[in-house]
């Protein structure tokens, strides 16, 4: 099979793409795509576990754990022990954090339609169906 024919290939290239490219739109806010994916969750739950929020983004806790110290440390997010059980730390934004939803919201969704400006409405449909059955979702 060549190469370009490879779905893992192809894949890979496209998310390599719109991922550099919502990288470039995020530095002005010093955020990166990752850091996006848990500033969303938390936009649209707050107060979440570090493991809802690897769950949600498919990431595993190690992972979850460092990116959340680095937006704690840019004062974006805050952990505080759950009062029903103190072992449990829930992840919240802080004012900074809630600040960021409206500009940041707005440039996925610039990046969002530049990307998807190159397919019909129909297409981008289809498009986000094939993607979602190869992710099981």
């Amino acid at each position: 099979m060549e190469m370009n024919e490879c779905i893992n290939f192809l894949l890979t290239k496209a998310q390599h793409t719109v991922f550099n490219y919502l990288k470039a739109e995020l530095v002005q806010f010093d955020v990166t795509p990752v850091q996006y994916g848990i500033l969303k969750c938390l936009w649209d739950e707050n107060g979440q576990t570090p493991k809802q929020i690897s769950k949600a983004l498919s990431l595993d806790g190690s992972t979850i754990t460092g990116i959340i110290d680095r937006m704690e440390n840019k004062g974006l997010i805050m952990r505080i022990a759950s009062k029903e059980d103190r072992r449990t730390l829930n992840v919240y934004l802080t004012n900074n954090g809630f600040l960021l939803s409206k500009p940041v919201n707005k440039i996925i969704e610039e990046v969002n339609e530049k990307i998807l400006i190159k397919f019909s409405p129909e297409e981008q449909n289809q498009l986000k169906k094939y993607l979602k059955l190869i992710s099981n979702n």
